[in-house]
């Protein structure tokens, strides 16, 4: 069995940087007062030495455990099979990674999920959450209150409406991404334009349905189709609309993997796109609409500059705080282009 090698000592690094201890546990937990030459003189023994900091000492000194909860409240098969929430991870990991921070990831399945994170959160082990998906039913705004942990949203919080609390949050402007989609087809010359909503208890679907509202105040009830952001539910809102309004020209779907989930419906059934029916989703996910037949035309959001900016905004204002500033409680509403392909 080999022997592990002993991991280098505080005493160590101030004896290789001929400081005292208490001068180099300075620098290595980032106080202040130490001349620059020493902090180099010190910076350089931890590489040499390859000293890692003890992290509960470190919190000790500068009251941050450089570690953030990254909540998604949706199960894991949902989270793993649906490359937004990849591409928001992304934009989250590399801002916390720039600036040596971990990311700790909760999903929640059930009722006892949300129970456990509320605990996971009130326990003290996170500088602050990230949250995101959240359902309007959700009990995680409350369980986050509860807990005291500073928090930024991804998406429009529907419960900010009507509590006077602000918050904040990193959205799109999903209400005028659809108003442009839809005015697309419009202008294309459809007259029957359906909309395949996501789920309505999230805001983002509440709002790209009042969008597409905007343009088709007068549209035929029959040409809204509830959906569920998932290409099994595009299938199955497609054939209802073919069943129930069999002259439809064109569809919006409330994002990409639903109007994928569309897209194969039509051409099973023999309708051509965008000549029969033209089709616009919503994300640009280029995984998602570059490889569909034929490349969809949809709504581009930023999503991994959404959780860029998440993570950002939370640690400036964990900046803030710690030095007696009060954080700006806001909403950040990113716009969105339509990128045109083939299908409409």
């Amino acid at each position: 069995m080999t022997e592990t090698a002993p991991r280098p000592t505080l005493e160590a690094v101030a004896a290789r940087a001929g400081v005292s201890r208490a001068t180099a546990s300075r620098v290595v937990n980032g106080g202040d007062g130490v001349r620059e030459p020493l902090v180099e003189r010190v910076r350089r023994a931890v590489d040499e030495l390859g000293y890692v900091p003890n992290q509960a000492a470190r919190s000790l000194v500068t009251k941050r455990h450089d570690a953030v909860a990254v909540v998604v409240a949706e199960p894991e098969t949902r989270v793993f099979a649906d490359p937004f929430f990849a591409l928001q991870l992304r934009g989250i990991s590399k801002e916390l990674t720039a600036l040596d921070n971990q990311l700790v990831l909760l999903l929640t399945e059930g009722q006892g999920d949300h129970a456990r994170v509320g605990r996971y959160l009130a326990g003290g082990h996170v500088d602050g959450a990230l949250v995101f998906s959240l359902h309007l039913d959700d009990p995680l705004p409350g369980l986050i209150r509860r807990a005291g942990v500073p928090t930024v949203f991804g998406g429009r919080p529907g419960w900010s409406d009507g509590d006077g609390g602000d918050v904040v949050y990193v959205d799109s402007d999903n209400r005028g991404g659809a108003r442009d989609a839809v005015r697309h087809l419009v202008g294309l010359g459809r007259t029957r334009v359906a909309h395949i909503t996501g789920p309505l208890d999230q805001t983002s679907a509440a709002d790209r349905l009042d969008g597409y509202r905007d343009v088709m105040a007068d549209a035929d009830p029959r040409l809204v189709v509830p959906g569920d952001f998932t290409p099994a539910g595009g299938e199955r809102a497609m054939r209802e609309l073919l069943d129930h309004c069999p002259d439809v020209d064109a569809v919006f779907a409330a994002n990409d993997l639903t109007a994928a989930g569309a897209l194969r419906v039509l051409r099973e059934c023999g309708r051509r796109v965008p000549e029969d029916v033209a089709v616009i989703g919503f994300d640009d996910m280029l995984p998602v609409a570059e490889q569909t037949d034929p490349p969809l035309t949809t709504v581009r959001q930023d999503i991994e500059e959404m959780g860029r900016l998440m993570a950002r905004l939370l640690l400036r204002g964990l900046d803030r705080h710690n030095t007696g500033e009060e954080p700006p409680q806001s909403g950040v509403v990113l716009p969105t282009t339509l990128v045109r392909r083939a299908s409409a």
